[in-house]
This record gives C-alpha cells, structure tokens and sequence, in this order.
C-alpha cells in the first residue's frame, strides 16, 4: 500500500492517546457487518469529522505478522508522519 502518493489527506490526532471500546452493528438489508459507531472522543480528537458537508473515508491495512506491521509502521513514520489508528476486533 504506498501511502504517500494518494491523494488523501491524513488525519492527525491532536492530543495524547486514547483507548475506548465500541460496538459494531450488523445491517440486515446489506447483510454485513457494515457499521462501526465511533465514540465521542474520536470526534473530540478529530474535530474535521464534525464537519457534515465534508466527506472522509479510510484506509485499511491489516498485517498478519508482527515483523510486517513494524515494517510497515518504519514505512508510514517515513512517508506520512503520523501514526495509524489501531483496532481489535472483539466478540462480547
């Protein structure tokens, strides 16, 4: 995934990290698990997301092996100069 040349703009956080937990929702008319409910400090860290005309979306990048993950994590401090945001899938 070569970060540095779309024509996206990253996000950065603007204060020190946070740690939360979620839900995630299941659409019965898309029959996948296509929502993800953000918290309100995501929207207090990321402040343009409040913006309603704006549009955002993401990327995705899921490493299998931790060896890969800290090579692409040298790659994305190189290229991009801010740090991803992690996610763990948990079953409730």
């Amino acid at each position: 995934m070569n970060l540095s040349k779309q024509n996206q703009k990253i996000l950065k956080p603007t204060e020190d990290p946070l740690e939360m937990g979620g839900k995630m929702s299941y659409a019965e008319s898309q029959r996948a698990w296509g929502t993800i409910r953000l918290k309100s400090e995501i929207f207090k860290e990321f402040k343009q997301l409040k913006r309603r005309k704006d549009k955002f979306g993401y990327r995705l990048m899921f490493c299998r092996k931790f060896d890969q993950l800290e090579k692409e994590l040298k790659k994305i401090e190189k290229e991009i100069g801010v740090p991803p945001l992690l996610v763990w899938f948990v079953k409730e």
